[in-house]
């Protein structure tokens, strides 16, 4: 019996989806550009607070997971399975380390009272109210965003390791790879407004 594959509609799913996420961000990015204008001052003051070193780690190693995963699907397409999982090895890796950054860069922020809801951020001011909200919201799906990301690695190493996903069938790979150069580019977006824009 022969499996009917749709390469180009799986592809063409793959990119509406993205064009939703970009429409989501957009708006996001609108709201924030609409706040910083309204309160200028406390976003720059509240910006201060976030750790750039740490912003910056997380972008260096997202811009190079972007490299990694593109590699594993060249890799895959050469029909080099013991190179492509582990280049995928080594994103899935550096997705775990974005992780673990976040959550001690949040974990600062909670010990602070720098939170949602929290007596030490209302007595700040409207302003930085905002900003934390945006940046927790923001910053919060896009760690979701990361966290699928996550689950979509292992899944397609056990089908690489598994022969499923091989030389002349990597749609899932492919599309795996999209998603996840959409994480970084939202990222690339949200660093600097967040973290260098002052």
């Amino acid at each position: 019996m022969t499996i009917h594959r749709d390469d180009l509609a799986d592809k063409f799913g793959m990119w509406l989806f993205i064009f939703t996420e970009l429409l989501l961000f957009g708006m996001l990015f609108v709201v924030y550009a609409v706040y910083r204008s309204m309160h200028p001052e406390a976003f720059r003051i509240a910006g201060e607070e976030l750790d750039v070193a740490l912003g910056t780690i997380n972008t260096v190693i997202l811009l190079i997971s972007s490299a990694t995963v593109a590699m594993s699907i060249t890799a895959i397409q050469k029909g080099d399975k013991k190179r492509c999982l582990q280049l995928l090895s080594i994103t899935l890796l550096i997705a775990v380390i974005f992780m673990v950054n976040k959550y001690f860069e949040w974990g600062a922020k909670f010990e602070y009272g720098f939170y949602p809801g929290s007596d030490a951020l209302a007595e700040l001011g409207h302003g930085t109210i905002l900003f934390f909200g945006l940046y927790f919201f923001m910053t919060g799906i896009h760690a979701l965003h990361i966290l699928i990301g996550i689950g979509l690695f292992i899944y397609v190493m056990l089908q690489v390791k598994k022969n499923k996903i091989h030389q002349t069938d990597y749609i899932w790979l492919e599309n795996t790879g999209l998603y996840w150069h959409l994480v970084d580019l939202i990222w690339i977006f949200l660093f600097p407004l967040f973290y260098l824009i002052h």
